[in-house]
């Protein structure tokens, strides 16, 4: 069994919710798992609790809430009182108080003036923050797919996460790099309390990986596959401490982890920053 590395978090977005997978990670030294209340058609808790209750104290578990059964599929709310609740339902589907819980995609219900967003938002972060204080969960974090609607926002009345957790990776856009950085700036957040998420768009074996040669963004990339390349430059776009990746394949994690070693080129990592920028205003490249 290698030593934990907190680096690394299994998320469970796509996957099967399979117990081998959860041996496996454990066995390779992921000791961090991510869900949300929503993944598998709202199953997650109640599965990882029937299939792998035994494994759950060896992990650190986050999830997420904001997203609920509605009639025509999931709907989305701030209210504060349903995010409690939801908090509430978490830990006793889970059978365990969680160590971080994010609140799921604000922006999603981020509707209206700017003062009656920046309300809803402070009031949603209060209920998360509430929870933590109750014992409910260790800590709360935010989880953002478009953090760009958050950092007008975001003020001495919004409570302040202990984690931030938003896209990470080549393939994430210039807005969305710098709206993460200007989040974790307005929550004095540091890279460490960052987490990254999707560092590969969508799959590792999407064909974008077999056309680009991703080790540029390494010092030496010799060993490695562009694969694992771009998993490590994924750390630095933007900068994070953690970045949750989710497979059904032990292997593929330990190829990941194996990753970690890469010595990033940070040079080349500015450049492709100022490439993406200057792609987004129309100039040369």
């Amino acid at each position: 069994m290698r030593d934990a590395d907190p680096r690394i978090v299994l998320g469970l977005h796509r996957s099967r919710h399979e117990r081998h997978l959860l041996t496996g990670a454990l066995d390779l030294g992921v000791t961090t798992i991510d869900t949300s209340t929503n993944y598998l058609g709202f199953r997650s808790h109640e599965l990882l609790a029937r299939t792998a209750g035994d494994l759950l104290p060896k992990f650190r578990l986050s999830t997420k809430v904001g997203y609920f059964p509605g009639p025509g599929g999931a709907e989305h709310t701030l209210a504060p009182g349903r995010l409690y609740g939801a908090v509430e339902k978490a830990v006793r589907d889970l059978g365990r108080e969680p160590d971080v819980v994010f609140l799921h995609n604000p922006e999603h219900s981020l509707h209206g003036g700017a003062a009656h967003s920046r309300d809803a938002l402070a009031q949603a972060c209060a209920a998360l923050d509430e929870a933590a204080s109750s014992g409910l969960c260790s800590a709360w974090g935010v989880a953002s797919w478009n953090p760009s609607l958050l950092t007008n926002l975001i003020d001495t009345t919004t409570p302040r996460p202990s984690a931030f957790m938003v896209r990470a990776g080549l393939l994430v856009g210039i807005r969305t790099l710098d709206a993460a950085d200007a989040a974790a700036t307005a929550w004095g957040l540091n890279s460490s309390m960052v987490w990254g998420m999707s560092p590969f768009g969508g799959g590792a074996n999407a064909p974008v990986w077999d056309r680009i040669d991703s080790r540029v963004f390494l010092r030496d990339g010799t060993g490695l596959s562009p694969v694992q390349a771009a998993f490590r430059a994924a750390y630095e776009l933007p900068k994070v401490g953690t970045v949750a990746v989710g497979t059904d394949n032990p292997a593929h994690l330990s190829d990941l982890i194996d990753a970690l070693a890469g010595k990033v080129d940070q040079r080349a990592i500015e450049e492709y920053r100022n490439l993406l920028r200057a792609r987004l205003l129309g100039q040369p490249a």
